[in-house]
């Protein structure tokens, strides 16, 4: 296999990209295996990586997995992405750079290991084994079993992240760093000079992978929920979040469903189903018009193809696992000479049965007798309400500064 420190290429047809993400615990794993394998099964080429440092993608599969990709039946690779093997194999020149940059500043060597670590990096290294994968264009389908949600969003920033971490921690000239490095070379035998190359190219793939992850014909992150009243606050704020920086979500999953024709009536779950029907409404009301999959409990671990297979035939029993579910921006947000607008998607609602209230950092819409929640970016917090409007199935929402006034 290609190194990820190879020159980036990104080959004329991707392949599809899916990534899962959610809270902790919600079953992310469990749903992008059954992905992985239901698509294996009809055919496509598919890899499946595991960003997430608990690495429970080898019990999920049932098979002993490496950082390297592994296959695990016909057409199914899967790999869990180490970052300290990644480290060693590929940015060896780059930690040496690092380590002896900021013992030239005056760091202490334990500062500096630790320091030499870039922010991110663990999430880096999944992007560019991603980037690998999309370059060598050996697979159609590639599956991202992401971490939870705080480090996916971490992930998916990280190639700006980096480029302004990359100008503060080498404040001075490229051609600087070349020649201390030639000087060091020669007396310590330390490549300084390749490791500044190796990392320039780390921030160009880094920024090669962004721009697929943000085609939304070629990437689709579906959000991984269970019917439970945090975990839905948590994936309102993903959406939001990722809606802000662009990225095409394209539907929700919901986990781990108590089937209610299946459990008799005042048993021990009758508290819990009841609860499990107002959180799928809200589930409804907080994602619509977003395809929303649910997965029935099954109630057994789940682990082994097999039930991989039960999980993945109810989540795509009517559904193309591969395809692209949604693609139709619902939540955007602008800025303006004086603030910012929010952009909502409520097509068919009547201007006279819509109003829109800020509370702490939720946005409250209401259409005649039905409610729904969005999570505000933490930015608008310094923001209140103006104005609202409805035009064209969009509702507009107005924010200015607080004290604008008072100027």
């Amino acid at each position: 296999m290609l190194s990820p420190t190879d020159d980036a290429a990104t080959p004329d047809a991707l392949p599809r990209i899916l990534l899962f993400t959610g809270k902790g615990g919600v079953g992310k794993t469990t749903c992008a295996a059954a992905t992985a394998l239901r698509a294996a099964r009809q055919g496509h080429k598919t890899l499946i990586l595991s960003s997430d440092p608990a690495h429970s993608l080898a019990d999920a599969v049932d098979e002993p997995l490496g950082p390297e990709p592994t296959e695990v039946v016909d057409n199914l690779f899967a790999q869990e992405v180490d970052l300290y093997y990644s480290m060693k194999k590929y940015w060896g020149n780059m930690r040496e750079l690092m380590l002896t940059v900021f013992r030239w500043q005056g760091v202490e060597q334990v500062a500096a290991e630790e320091l030499a670590a870039l922010p991110g990096m663990n999430e880096g290294s999944v992007l560019l084994w991603l980037e690998q994968a999309v370059r060598e264009d050996d697979f159609d389908l590639i599956i991202v079993d992401s971490a939870p949600t705080g480090e996916t969003l971490t992930l998916l920033t990280l190639p700006q992240v980096t480029q302004w971490w990359l100008s503060k921690a080498f404040p001075f000239q490229k051609f600087a760093v070349k020649s201390l490095g030639f000087g060091v070379r020669k007396t310590t035998g330390i490549p300084l000079d390749k490791g500044y190359d190796e990392l320039e190219k780390i921030f160009e793939k880094l920024e090669a992978i962004r721009d697929v992850l943000s085609d939304h014909a070629t990437t689709s992150i579906r959000l991984v929920m269970n019917p439970e009243k945090m975990v839905i606050a948590e994936a309102r704020r993903a959406y939001t979040y990722l809606q802000l920086y662009g990225y095409g979500v394209d539907s929700v999953v919901v986990n781990r469903v108590l089937p209610e024709d299946q459990i008799p009536e005042n048993s021990l779950f009758s508290n819990y189903l009841a609860s499990q029907r107002d959180y799928l409404r809200d589930i409804e009301n907080s994602f619509a018009p977003l395809p929303i999959l649910t997965v029935p409990h099954l109630g057994q671990e789940v682990f082994g193809l097999d039930r991989l297979t039960s999980i993945a035939d109810g989540l795509y029993q009517d559904h193309d696992a591969t395809a692209v579910l949604h693609d139709e921006p619902t939540y955007e947000v602008e800025e303006t000479a004086d603030g910012y607008t929010i952009r909502i998607r409520l097509p068919f609602a009547d201007e006279a049965e819509v109003r829109a209230r800020q509370f702490g950092d939720e946005l409250v819409v209401q259409v005649a007798n039905q409610r729904r929640n969005y999570a505000l970016p933490n930015f608008l917090s310094y923001y209140t309400v103006q104005s609202t409007t409805l035009a064209g199935g969009w509702l507009t929402v107005t924010f200015e500064e607080n004290d604008r006034d008072a100027d």
